[in-house]
């Protein structure tokens, strides 16, 4: 009854809804059917169970790409040779993602990829990095779960599967992370949450449309970048500054208000008065 009250709000009642669901099952047999004619006969077995091609498509289903119609054969098959692909890379996202694979392409994350050398690994990484994850290539799947394409757990929760130096780890324990709790779980994060994202890969607007900048080192250097990109969507100019710019503070994710009071401002207080007394002689 909760996944039919949600269907209806987003695509609208009666005929919409009936539409929407005719078109998974058309979809979800075209699973089927895909797979089994890439893997005809014993093939099939060897690489995907019975069970597993259900466990996907219980994703799927919730997935936005769902909604927008893309199926296996979107990510799974190529253009031009409809030849299968096994592990679709970013060059599947292109597609639909432009934007995203090229910014990606810039960062730490993927410019060896851009670069034609092997893929980034944690375990080349110079910050702390969990054991667990040292193997790990970095491309488009190795933060969006691929079938589920959950934006809400690409925000912390992918960064924190890899990332193990203070400042990663402080966020949990921060305000902001207080207010990412508090808005709930949502299929992306809302507009007012404060995530991992929201800060290395900030939002861009363009046209009526909100692009995401992939290239997660575009906010870091120089940090004065941080201050106009991100923190004063929220935060005063002093407040920020004062912020971004102590290391201790810094590593602790922005668990406490800033100490720290940077003389810039003091200067340019003192010059404003200055003018001021200067204007009223």
């Amino acid at each position: 009854m909760k996944r039919r009250q949600q269907l209806k709000v987003i695509l609208g009642q009666g005929s919409q809804v009936r539409s929407y669901q005719y078109r998974l099952t058309v979809i979800s047999v075209g699973i089927l059917f895909f797979f089994c004619w890439v893997f005809p006969g014993v093939a099939l077995a060897e690489r995907v169970t019975e069970t597993q091609l259900q466990q996907i498509e219980q994703q799927w289903q919730g997935s936005a790409h769902a909604l927008a119609g893309v199926n296996c054969s979107s990510c799974h098959q190529n253009d031009q040779t409809k030849a299968f692909i096994a592990k679709p890379t970013h060059e599947s996202c292109t597609s639909c993602h432009e934007n995203s694979v090229d910014t990606f392409l810039l960062g730490k994350h993927g410019v060896r990829t851009l670069e034609g050398l092997s893929p980034l690994t944690p375990a080349m990484a110079h910050l702390p990095m969990k054991d667990s994850s040292l193997d790990q290539q970095m491309n488009c799947n190795t933060c969006h779960n691929v079938h589920t394409v959950n934006t809400y757990e690409a925000s912390v929760d992918s960064c924190l599967t890899c990332h193990n130096d203070n400042h990663s780890l402080n966020y949990k324990n921060s305000p902001h992370a207080q207010i990412f709790r508090e808005i709930g779980t949502l299929p992306r994060p809302n507009s007012d949450s404060v995530t991992c994202a929201t800060c290395h890969l900030p939002r861009e607007a363009a046209g009526d449309a909100v692009l995401v900048n992939h290239n997660n080192t575009y906010t870091l250097k120089p940090r004065d970048r941080m201050v106009k990109e991100v923190c004063m969507n929220c935060h005063g100019v002093e407040h920020a500054y004062n912020s971004i710019f102590d290391d201790e503070l810094v590593e602790a994710n922005f668990a406490r208000p800033p100490t720290q009071e940077l003389q810039t401002f003091e200067l340019v207080r003192d010059l404003e008065k200055k003018r001021s007394s200067k204007a009223t002689q």
